[in-house]
């Protein structure tokens, strides 16, 4: 479980391809700290496990892999990831981590691209496409995950619009300290949506 709070971003500094499946290598600082083999880390919203630790330099950084399967790859934007690329990480919450974003899985739902930014004067609202599929569960003033990144929707499109959208307000910290303040037009973003709500239109009958 994760709460959408970036604690670093750190860089992807090797891919390594394999026949369904593929090993990421992740230069990191804060997230290493009491970190053991097993442990979960999200990457862009995306929850790995750690399968390797090495030191890498005086400063305490590190690197840390993990293995990324076919699934993962088809469903997120971890498919096209690349060298050198910075990356949202986020350890796994303890009972003792205080719940400043919102409860995610780290379980992918859907990759939407960003339509636009506006630019304020304290702030920045980001315009992102999503799957029809996803619309429904994008309520505003709601809560989603976009890279990882728990953030309050500030408007939404109509759902049975040809392409829906939802919007976020993006304060200074965001922009400073996690990978939104970079991502331009076009580029793909992972999404996941309340699980609470899917679990609600799970019970009433309803279908994804």
């Amino acid at each position: 479980m994760f709460t959408g709070i970036v604690e670093e971003v750190g860089t992807l500094v090797l891919r390594e391809e394999q026949e369904d499946s593929a090993v990421l290598r992740i230069r990191a600082e804060r997230v290493l700290d009491g970190v053991t083999l097993g442990d979960s880390i999200a990457v862009n919203g995306v929850c790995l496990t750690v399968t390797g630790i090495e030191p890498d330099g005086a400063d305490g950084a590190g690197v840390w892999s993990t293995d990324v399967m076919a699934e993962t790859l088809s469903r997120s934007s971890l498919g096209i990831v690349a060298h050198g690329q910075p990356v949202n990480l986020e350890r796994a919450v303890t009972p003792h981590t205080r719940l400043g974003g919102h409860m995610m899985q780290g379980h992918v739902d859907g990759v939407g691209h960003i339509l636009a930014r506006s630019a304020h004067e304290h702030w920045e609202v980001v315009r992102i496409a999503l799957p029809a599929a996803l619309a429904r569960y994008v309520v505003e003033k709601g809560s989603v995950a976009v890279d990882g990144v728990s953030l309050t929707v500030s408007a939404v499109s109509e759902v049975d619009v040809r392409e829906p959208w939802f919007e976020v307000s993006l304060i200074p910290t965001t922009l400073r300290e996690t990978t939104l303040g970079a991502r331009a037009p076009g580029e793909l973003v992972n999404l996941e949506v309340d699980v609470i709500a899917k679990y609600v239109e799970r019970l009433l009958g309803g279908s994804r």
